[in-house]
């Protein structure tokens, strides 16, 4: 059987521990790899050794991760490696592939189509269960239902999931078990399938049909799973069901980049792999590749105060680049200043050279960008907002100035004792109250991003109000709509605005990390909870390391010039030079 391959050789320009990977026997093998230590060549190599030795077939190996670009990167390297043939997928376009294709004799009738947006189903199903159906609502209310389904929790077992897991609920467990129950009702009825179901279907399969079973395991011998610490359980149960009583796995993951624990990824099976295959070959990849020793020396330094962290987890890195610029720390009186110190000096990078691609300004919420957004704008550099939109487009933004707009029609202030000032940021909460302003965050994720975005219009009224003491609601909105109106997208690509978790997996010559206060990283709501604020510090540790080259570290020490006061993380103690006190521009 040809395989495409040329006369390269696998085990080529790799390191000693890369080596061990590449070549370590068919059976299970678990890769610990740390940021930027080369992981994707690593298994990508190993499969074509695998295959160039002979102990498996192209089509016999199915390499799954958790994006269609992490598999594309995947399938490219393999082809530039003169390996064809090998799937490739995420784990719902593989299963997806399996169940249409055994689904005639599993089912027996046409495969259901899939439901690719849910919102109407959910809101139906919120319907009849008696729950509120506002847009907020609906998303929170698909996103337990997505984070059930991939811990393997029925809506009858819901409620005490979430007691056990200790999990935040945008509306009493028991309403949401509701609507969970009604919608899975809904979709059946209309013999439909989410996204879930793709693996919950393609598992049933798999485990009830023993026909289904024995041809799939006919048809693939050996698996590789990247990013392994983000599995969930229902996608460990499909892996199970897959391998049956083989054990040609390999995983490759790190159990520091663990951060969407929310929605139901657990490094457990990573940091148990060993327990339940004895004989496996553990390999550590620690030579970071991409980062300065310096921007390594400050990751494995945040990182090791980590409380309670499990042995696989101690993963030091080494820094394999040349030295660099020390990682740079800057303290601002407001967030203003902050954003603005951090234009002038992503101007100077690109006066020197940098491309505005290569950086990327990097915050924990994405209602911070619009500061971000404005002082770059002042500069003229181009910018893209990844995994959202700018500010001022965002629907909820949007229908906070219309309601303001609409507000400002008749307002006259009323009598009162604080000054202008007062009288403008109380009405301005008061009319945001009715857009789901409230006085603490919310407990649903699309409730808290909108709630983010309402907070932050809340206090830019509360900036003008205190630069401009005989300001009021007309003149708020002028402002608001003359920002909008300048927030004009980018013909070009620039400078990368982004939030942590849609930072992960990328990578830049210059990172930006801003706005490291208490109570933004970490986030409010993790306080209390040893685990979420732990969760928290490995999102601070993606992006330290996203940063090839140039790392800066930011905070400003209130939101506007009379702001409530603030502190740096915590995540910062010990970091910031004793000798070298943080830059202040005021």
């Amino acid at each position: 059987m040809s395989t495409g391959q040329t006369d390269r050789d696998p085990l080529d320009e790799l390191d000693d521990e890369q080596c061990t990977a590449v070549c370590a026997p068919r059976g299970p093998v678990c890769v610990l790899a740390g940021a930027g230590t080369g992981k994707t060549r690593a298994i990508t190599r190993r499969i074509a050794q695998l295959i160039r030795t002979g102990h498996v077939a192209p089509g016999q190996v199915l390499a799954v991760t958790f994006t269609a670009r992490a598999a594309g990167e995947m399938r490219t390297r393999l082809r530039d490696l003169g390996i064809a043939g090998v799937q490739a997928r995420t784990f719902h376009a593989a299963a997806l592939r399996q169940l249409r294709y055994f689904w005639p004799q599993v089912v027996g009738d046409q495969p259901w189509p899939l439901l690719e947006h849910k919102l109407r189903l959910v809101g139906q199903a919120a319907q009849r269960a008696g729950a509120g159906a506002g847009a907020d609502e609906l998303r929170d209310f698909a996103g337990e239902i997505e984070w059930a389904k991939a811990s393997l929790v029925t809506a009858a077992d819901y409620p005490a999931a979430v007691a056990a897991a200790r999990r935040a609920t945008p509306v009493p467990a028991a309403q949401v078990a509701g609507v969970y129950a009604a919608y899975e009702e809904l979709k059946n009825r209309n013999r439909m399938l989410d996204f879930d179901d793709l693996l919950l279907h393609t598992v049933a399969a798999l485990e009830e049909h023993s026909a289904v079973a024995q041809e799939f395991r006919d048809r693939y011998r050996c698996f590789v799973v990247d990013e392994y610490q983000d599995v969930t359980p229902l996608q460990q149960r499909m892996l199970d069901a897959w391998l049956g009583a083989r054990d040609d796995l390999t995983v490759v993951g790190d159990a520091n980049q663990t951060i969407y624990s929310f929605a139901g990824a657990t490094p457990r099976f990573l940091l148990e792999f060993t327990r339940r295959f004895p004989d496996a070959v553990t390999v550590r990849l620690h030579r970071d590749y991409r980062s300065t020793p310096q921007v390594v020396s400050l990751a494995n330094r945040m990182i090791s105060a980590a409380a309670g962290r499990p042995a696989g987890a101690r993963l030091e890195l080494t820094g394999q680049q040349p030295p660099g610029p020390r990682p740079s720390f800057a303290e601002h009186d407001d967030e203003p200043a902050e954003a603005n110190a951090v234009a002038e000096a992503i101007t100077e990078l690109l006066r020197h050279g940098t491309p505005a691609a290569e950086i990327a300004v990097l915050y924990r919420v994405n209602a911070q960008s619009e500061a971000y957004e404005r002082a770059l704008d002042a500069q003229e550099i181009p910018f893209q907002v990844r995994g959202g939109e700018r500010f001022f487009h965002r629907p909820e933004v949007r229908a906070a100035i219309r309601g303001l707009r609409a507000a400002a029609t008749g307002y006259s202030p009323r009598p009162h004792t604080g000054g202008s000032a007062t009288a403008l940021s109380g009405t301005v909460r008061a009319v945001l109250a009715r857009q789901g302003l409230t006085t603490q965050p919310p407990a649903g994720s699309a409730a808290r991003s909108r709630w983010e975005s309402l907070r932050a219009l809340a206090e830019l009224a509360d900036d003008l109000a205190d630069s401009t003491p005989d300001a009021d609601l007309r003149r708020l909105v002028a402002e608001l709509d003359a920002r909008a109106d300048a927030a004009h997208p980018p013909a070009v690509q620039g400078v990368t605005l982004a939030s942590l978790h849609s930072a992960k997996g990328l990578e830049w010559d210059a990172v930006f990390l801003v706005g490291l206060v208490d109570g933004t990283l970490p986030i409010q709501y993790a306080e209390g909870d040893q685990a979420a604020l732990e969760e928290e510090r490995r999102l601070l540790y993606v992006g330290i390391t996203r940063a090839r080259r140039r790392l800066a570290l930011s905070w400003a020490l209130s939101r506007s010039e009379r702001g409530r006061p603030r502190r740096r993380s915590r995540f910062l103690h010990g970091l910031v030079p004793q000798d070298d006190p943080p830059a202040r521009l005021r």
